[in-house]
């Protein structure tokens, strides 16, 4: 393959070179053919299928090589063969050479290019696999914009090369015939700019223009049919409703009112939703206990000779509620009442795209009509059909908070981020906890070796984990209840008291009127919204775990910042969804932070990089804190500093990852962070380490085989040109420099 492109490089280069050598460019100037004209005329009616074969051959020769003359060429066309000759002649040369340079840019350039700069030309890629057809006929459209740069740029993108061809066959159309038509007309031509008037060529701009324009008119066609079966409201009673007081419907709200808009925001349960009531927030209020418990058995490692705790599982649930009930009020009624947002409690049913009927706890119903909607119903946790499992009363993450008396026998189904945090708390305060996951190792989502590390920790703390095994089915006998799992074609039985179901959550997109509505769903069962979070009713919008594809707090907040805005302005300005930067933790002991690509993620991906990490287990603070375990392990580009991803494991990841997610959404590097003064002792210096890490492998033998020589020079130990004669065979040794130094 590289002989190849050496080989192609060379003749391309030695053509040009030719043509620029032999000053073959003389003979496409305006002059020289209307000089010619007359001879040229004469040969082609007497040759006129030789003439338009070399004709061919020239034009499609000067494209591919992308040689300048392309345009006299095609006025030469119009001259010699006439509009419609001509324009034959010349839509299929320019298409053929323009395909040409295209093939010629991607076999010589793409995968290098892609390797060194794929990140940043994600969007890109991505938006040319999307739309790259309809931005290329726009280019073409627009002569203003010179087509050899359209060629060699393109051919750098994934677009296929039949779609290359037949756009440019058809954008090119409109400025062929023009050129065209002007060649006829050689003899009244002084240069090729008179061809190009300001109105024409203004002309042209709004010819490139036509396609954005005609996808807004596309776009109000297809609404005006989407709005086709529904009455529109003569006025509307709110800018906008949403559906959901959970994080995403909050935000929204929040936003809403803050520009003064008039919004209702309805909830049928709970104002706070999952996050508040049964998510982030109890859970880690049950951590909390949990972790203090652990360091209570770990007091021999303190210097305490002994320790002990007394407790009752159903008080620490009594505290959870207590932390819930003291957050509560940040995501009360009374407190978005008076920032200006109408809340109801009750139940919401979208009977048509601008009307919203709530029926309240009362027995009352109200139907409010707005002029746009926001869904933001979340998720809740998915049971799989597993046969018997019904019959054993299933704990959920909904659920479990209800529970007073700690279970002697809990199983957990699931590995993930809920079925891990869950798994070690309850084994911490003294239920022995069998936890049962089907894929071959737990937070699967993460690198290997984080897995293999949660997983040393959790069977530390007496924690059965069983991966690979699939849970079949569930038998209840009287008050025993046993889980069967299957694992390489073997059966086992787990006796258990409890199961706690975590296997994932479900989008609620039912039952309060998008089915009725026609409201298409994805393969993941959430509610199917563009780039900008519209549904298929352009003022209808879905955020946070109702959509995807992340299920996370921080990324529903995220997400009703862009559904608010777009709501509200669409019609002046509409913004896509950054997920350029998404960070995630899961609060096990140690924790796991992460941002960005991992090291599993950049090998599947096929994205070249480096791997810098740094041990937690050398910080002279997670020492003094009995936390001296986890790591920090960066993704770098390789050849910069810039950052990839990051994971971080051990103790406060999560907030220690806030450093590296700075980094990547501000475009700071590793060098700025190694230049930053981080407190002395904190565990925030393991990014600086990490950092310090990645500096070091970017030294050479060489380099400090001369520096060296140099302090030996300064020392009077050999003259100085002895040093200056060393330093090409030094420099040239590459071979990476490990500093044994950690600091």
């Amino acid at each position: 393959m590289r002989g190849g492109r050496l080989a192609l490089l060379a003749a391309i280069a030695a053509l040009v070179a030719a043509y620029f050598a032999l000053d073959l460019g003389r003979f496409l100037s305006l002059e020289y053919f209307k000089s010619q004209q007359a001879a040229l005329e004469a040969f082609v009616r007497a040759n006129p299928l030789q003439a338009a074969a070399a004709y061919f051959a020239v034009y499609v020769a000067v494209t591919g090589l992308s040689l300048p003359g392309a345009t006299i060429l095609t006025l030469a066309g119009g001259a010699v063969f006439g509009l419609l000759w001509g324009l034959v002649i010349v839509s299929f040369a320019s298409t053929i050479g323009a395909t040409l340079a295209f093939l010629a840019s991607r076999f010589l350039l793409r995968d290098w290019v892609q390797a060194k700069f794929g990140d940043k030309l994600k969007p890109i890629n991505e938006g040319v696999a999307k739309e790259g057809a309809f931005y290329l006929f726009a280019l073409r459209l627009v002569p203003a914009f010179p087509f050899f740069v359209v060629n060699l740029v393109m051919g750098l993108t994934p677009m296929r090369t039949a779609t290359y061809y037949w756009v440019s066959q058809l954008g090119m159309l409109a400025g062929t015939v023009v050129y065209v038509y002007a060649g006829t007309q050689l003899a009244g031509i002084t240069s090729p700019k008179g061809i190009l008037s300001p109105g024409l060529l203004g002309a042209f701009v709004l010819l490139g223009l036509f396609p954005f324009i005609a996808r807004r008119i596309v776009g109000a066609l297809k609404a005006r049919k989407v709005y086709a079966r529904w009455k529109r409201p003569a006025r509307y009673d709110r800018n906008v409703v949403v559906i959901g007081a959970g994080s995403a419907g909050l935000v929204t709200a929040y936003i809403a009112a803050a520009v003064r808009a008039k919004v209702t925001l309805v909830e049928r349960h709970r104002m706070g939703g999952d996050c508040l009531n049964t998510g982030c927030v109890p859970s880690k209020a049950l951590l909390r206990s949990a972790k203090f418990l652990s360091h209570v058995k770990r007091a021999p490692e303190f210097g305490i000779r002994a320790a002990s705790a007394d407790f009752d599982f159903a008080d620490v649930m009594e505290r959870v509620q207590r932390v819930v009930k003291a957050i509560e009020p940040h995501d009360s009624v009374e407190r978005y009442t008076g920032l200006g947002v109408e809340v109801v409690e009750g139940t919401a049913r979208i009977r048509d795209p601008w009307t919203v009927e709530i029926a309240k706890a009362d027995g009352t119903a109200t139907a409010l009509t707005t002029r746009n909607i926001v869904v933001a119903a979340g998720a809740r946790p998915f049971v799989p059909p597993i046969p018997g499992l019904a019959e054993a009363n299933p704990l959920t993450s909904d659920t479990v908070w209800a529970l007073r008396r700690l279970p002697a026998r809990l199983v957990v189904l699931g590995g993930g981020p809920i079925g891990c945090e869950l798994a070690q708390a309850f084994a911490r305060f003294g239920a022995k906890v069998t936890q049962v996951e089907m894929l071959p190792r737990l937070m699967i989502r993460e690198d290997p070796e984080v897995s293999a590390l949660v997983r040393s920790r959790f069977e530390a703390e007496g924690v059965a984990v069983l991966t690979g095994h699939k849970a079949k089915e569930v038998r209840v006998a009287g008050r025993e209840k046993v889980l069967v799992v299957e694992s390489g074609g073997e059966e086992k039985e787990i006796a258990f008291d409890e199961i706690l179901v975590a296997v994932g959550r479900v989008a609620n997109t039912e039952g309060y009127g998008l089915e009725e509505l026609g409201v298409a769903t994805t393969k993941q069962r959430t509610v199917e919204v563009n780039e900008f979070l519209e549904t298929g009713y352009p003022n209808i919008y879905a955020c946070g775990d109702v959509a995807g594809p992340y299920q996370f707090t921080h990324t529903a907040s995220h997400m009703a910042w862009y559904a608010a805005v777009n709501a509200l302005f669409g019609r002046f300005r509409r913004f896509r969804v950054d997920w350029s930067v998404v960070p995630w933790a899961t609060f096990t002991e140690p924790e796991v932070a992460r941002v960005g690509l991992n090291e599993t993620e950049a090998k599947e991906k096929g994205i070249a990089h480096q791997v810098v990490t740094y041990g937690i287990d050398d910080l002279d603070r997670a020492i003094a804190d009995g936390e001296a375990h986890g790591f920090v392990k960066v993704i770098v580009k390789p050849g910069s500093d810039a950052i990839l991803g990051a994971t971080i494991v051990g103790e406060h990841a999560g907030d220690l990852i806030a450093e590296f997610v700075a980094a990547m959404r501000h475009g700071i590097g590793l060098n700025k962070v190694l230049g930053t003064i981080h407190i002395y002792p904190t565990l925030a210096e393991a990014n600086k380490f990490a950092a310090g890490a990645w500096k070091r492998s970017t030294v050479t033998h060489g380099q400090m085989d001369f520096l060296a020589a140099f302090h030996a020079w300064t020392r009077g130990e050999g003259g100085l040109g002895s040093v200056l004669g060393r330093v090409g065979p030094l420099l040239s040794d590459k071979r990476p420099w490990h500093d044994p130094s950690r600091h």
